[in-house]
């Protein structure tokens, strides 16, 4: 399915996982007739719905949908894009900026598809590295670019809240395909990656 709004829940799902987070709530020793608690369950069953709708949401499609014929052939770059994302190994949250860049090749697209690919990947259980190449190989895969490039900046709640507890990293990773493995086009990148233009 293309990119949309998330605005609707299915109903037995919602109720199946809801169950089993009003369970897990009272296993770990609270009291799910507490009138904080009391729609809790339910609350985070549909916001699990919410942050792993990525499953249900075709990211190559979303691309397809907004290509244009143009030949422009220079750096297309978006940065800075915010992205949330759960750690699968703990459930915890990451988050986040991307930055991506192309080199159309006879098609651009439309701009605002670039952070809507990083929702789909982002909103599933994940790991950075595999985001960020899920990101990079549905770019180069779908629009065929003369190159394309993504760069991940992310702190991490696992290693945050629990673990190692270290406040301050920020772990960073990267992709690059075709022009962007030449490293006067990956250096252009990230200097205009780092650079504050306004």
């Amino acid at each position: 399915m293309p990119y949309k709004n998330f605005e609707e829940y299915n109903m037995q799902v919602t109720d199946d996982v809801k169950q089993r987070y009003k369970q897990i709530i009272e296993e770990l020793g609270e009291d799910t007739q507490r009138e904080g608690l009391l729609k809790t369950p339910e609350r985070a069953s549909k916001a699990m719905q919410f942050l792993t709708q990525g499953y249900h949401q075709n990211a190559a499609e979303i691309l397809k949908g907004a290509m244009f014929k143009e030949s422009y052939n220079d750096m297309v770059i978006v940065k800075d894009i915010e992205l949330y994302s759960l750690c699968e190994h703990h459930i915890l949250p990451f988050f986040g900026k991307a930055h991506i860049a192309y080199i159309p090749n006879g098609h651009i697209v439309g701009l605002s598809k670039l952070p809507r690919i990083v929702d789909v990947f982002a909103r599933r259980l994940q790991v950075q590295e595999r985001l960020t190449h899920q990101i990079l190989d549905c770019i180069n895969d779908t629009l065929k670019p003369a190159g394309v490039a993504v760069v991940i900046e992310a702190s991490h709640m696992c290693m945050m809240m629990r673990g190692v507890q270290k406040q301050n990293s920020v772990t960073t990773t990267s992709g690059f395909r075709g022009a962007f493995e030449n490293i006067e086009t990956r250096t252009e990148f990230l200097n205009l990656i780092n650079a504050k233009l306004s």
